[in-house]
């Protein structure tokens, strides 16, 4: 039997709900809510950067954890790896237009969190002392 775009469309948004345990979309979720990666596709949102230039930007990042998080974000399809042949070898990363997508989301949650910490560590020193109080 054939299929409309919008039945295929409805079955779709059936077939991806977050909420469901094997839905494949909570594989973006792990990859999106890991620190290192909203990290670095902020750090991207102006344009291409060499492996250097984003342990500079992201203080703190490994080379280990900044290399598995490139690749896993480029395997996502959110970033590309373009290799120029000169000595020494050239890499940059650039985001694609799907990355560039979810940069107003990661941006705005960056501007949240450091207009926030200052309420959230003071939330978690009450919470602290209530617990060793108790």
């Amino acid at each position: 039997m054939t299929k409309t775009a919008d039945q295929r469309r409805g079955e779709e948004r059936i077939l991806y709900d977050a909420f469901m345990a094997a839905c494949p979309t909570r594989q973006v979720f792990a990859t999106i809510g890991d620190k290192w990666a909203g990290l670095v596709v902020n750090a991207l949102a102006d344009g291409p950067r060499r492996h250097g230039e984003l342990r500079t930007r992201i203080a703190g990042a490994s080379q280990k954890m900044l290399t598995q998080t490139l690749r896993t974000l480029e395997r996502d399809g959110l970033v590309t790896r373009t290799v120029t042949p000169s000595v020494p070898v050239r890499v940059d990363y650039e985001l694609t237009p799907l990355g560039h997508t979810l940069v107003p989301i990661l941006a705005a949650l960056k501007g949240w969190a450091e207009s926030n910490i200052g309420d959230i560590l003071q939330s978690r020193e009450d919470y602290d002392a209530k617990v060793v109080a108790a």
